[in-house]
């Protein structure tokens, strides 16, 4: 779900980080919990000392990058309480690709170390822009990889530069982010259009002040050249690569970069290169809907439904209770005030996965009595806000940095209008909370540095995008598209609702993926799950 939750939001790329984090509130017991020693194996012991990765690894790389590809990386144990068999290691990477010689950030790397033989390293990406792979190897790396693909492959996550652990974009305290994520314009009236725009001038100068020249290196392309580097630290003379969501961009990119360097790529949840911003708002406001609409025909034939009638009637039920928030915000029973931004936000969370549709339920449930608190939980998970306050991460503002500088965005105030209603047109029921999201950009202080394109990258290896039918936040098609533009790609479906497939889908999309990553068998032609 999308970390942006604005009162015009551009509605998630992220999810698979969203659907991990509220699925995983019992995901992240049992198989996932941490040694309790938080004691490093005899292995991870053994391995604690700096490593750099001979020639052949690297590869042909530029003469003024290959102390970056040649660096000394020490895999250690990491901070108390992980699973032993994790190791943590920070990779140094240039500021700016154009100037290597220049500043260097950091990258902030796990490794779930194989049970068995490792072929290679996978490297992960759970989404966002602005998800952590850290976060999702740490907590859920057995949700989101198969036992089978563990024991062949070690599990490799990291921080994209701006991100979490790595480097990261700062902008606003705490507290400045709650009203942010809390207020809410109207957009489509003058006066709202304006304040809007104040806000967004605001956060721009607060991003700047905070972050300074990382700010304008955010972008995808230098986030898919840190992974080279990764690649090359992690002992691989290709990447095997699994990515989600906004991930398939970034693994797409990689492999327009670096086609000759493409090991094994899955890209799930597939998002169109070639797609503007205001394409992706539009295809993601039609998705929401049919999710909307999917959810509602599900719980009406459940008993403890709080809504009634026809599945138009329900979904008008909810479209009159999105209303009257607008007009009259709740409070939750911690006094804070939920406003109409926060109630959408928490809304669209679990419509990322169907298994999360109960939750859904019982805050509507309440929330027709009056009580929005289980929303605001929703919308608080997705932001990654702590019960005390604080935040766990900076993916909200991470967010809107990268995207940016990957996609010039119309402010046009006639344009957006017209952008608008199409959005209302295809979602009544939340399309009017997703529209003028170009404002948010307009006063960023770095020009974009991407246009959208179409990505086919010549002469990589065969590759994996998988698309769900039911996909609400990167709808199929796009997964088509992808797997169009793209050489050397095979499309696989999944016949079900929510986001992506592997790690919630069936045994036929489970075994699809662990068949090709382990023994590089790729389907004989585009095939479907069901």
């Amino acid at each position: 779900m999308t970390p942006a939750s604005r009162r015009f939001p551009r509605l998630a790329l992220a999810a698979a980080s969203a659907v991990v984090l509220l699925t995983g509130i019992t995901a992240c017991t049992g198989d996932t919990a941490p040694d309790e020693t938080g004691a490093a194996s005899p292995s991870s012991s053994a391995a604690a000392t700096p490593t750099s990765a001979p020639a052949d690894v690297i590869g042909d790389v530029p003469e003024d990058l290959l102390p970056y590809y040649s660096q000394e990386v020490t895999w250690e144990e990491c901070e108390s309480g992980f699973r032993s068999s994790f190791q943590c290691a920070t990779v140094e990477v240039p500021l700016d690709y154009a100037d290597p010689e220049g500043e260097s950030i950091e990258l902030a790397a796990i490794l779930a170390r194989s049970d068995g033989t490792p072929q290679g390293t996978i490297l992960l990406n759970p989404g966002g822009p602005g998800g952590s792979g850290y976060d999702i190897v740490r907590e859920s790396v057995d949700y989101v990889t198969t036992d089978r693909l563990q024991e062949n492959f070690n599990i490799l996550g990291f921080d994209p530069r701006g991100v979490g652990r790595s480097t990261p974009v700062e902008c606003l305290t705490d507290s400045e982010l709650d009203a942010l994520r809390e207020e809410y314009y109207d957009p489509a009236e003058p006066a709202g259009l304006e304040a809007a725009r104040e806000d967004a001038r605001e956060l721009a100068a607060k991003c700047e002040a905070n972050t300074g020249e990382l700010l304008g290196h955010v972008d995808t392309v230098s986030a898919a050249r840190d992974m080279d580097i990764l690649r090359a630290v992690a002992g691989d003379k290709q990447l095997n690569y699994l990515g989600f969501s906004y991930g398939t961009f970034l693994g797409a990119t990689y492999a327009e970069l670096f086609p000759d360097r493409v090991g094994r790529m899955v890209l799930d949840g597939g998002l169109d290169p070639s797609a503007s911003n205001e394409e992706i708002t539009l295809g993601q406001a039609e998705g929401f809907e049919n999710a909307i609409r999917a959810y509602v025909e599900d719980c009406l034939t459940s008993s403890d439904c709080p809504l009634s009638g026809s599945t138009d009637e329900a979904v008008q039920t909810i479209r009159d209770l999105i209303a009257s928030v607008e007009a009259s915000p709740m409070t939750a029973k911690d006094g804070r005030t939920v406003t109409v931004a926060t109630f959408v936000t928490g809304l669209i969370v679990p419509l990322y996965n169907s298994d999360n549709w109960p939750i859904l339920t019982q805050a509507l449930d309440e929330a027709l009595q009056g009580d929005p608190s289980t929303m605001l939980y929703l919308a608080d998970l997705n932001a990654d806000r702590q019960p005390d306050g604080t935040y766990g991460s900076n993916t909200t503002v991470a967010f809107n940095a990268i995207n940016c500088l990957d996609y010039p965005m119309t402010a046009d105030d006639e344009q957006m209008a017209l952008d608008a209603k199409r959005l209302e047109a295809a979602s009544p029921t939340i399309g009017k909370y997703l529209g003028y999201g170009g404002i948010t950009c307009e006063s960023w202080p770095y020009e974009p540095v991407n246009t959208p394109h179409e990505i086919q990258a010549e002469g990589a290896a065969d590759m994996l995008v998988i698309g769900t039918t039911g996909d609400p936040a990167t709808p199929y098609q796009w997964s088509v598209a992808l797997a169009e533009q793209l050489d050397s790609a095979t499309l696989v479906t999944w016949e079900g609702e929510g986001h992506t497939a592997y790690g919630r889908g069936d045994e036929c999309i489970a075994d699809t993926v662990d068949d090709y990553f382990i023994d590089g068998t790729v389907p004989g032609g585009d095939k479907v799950c069901s």
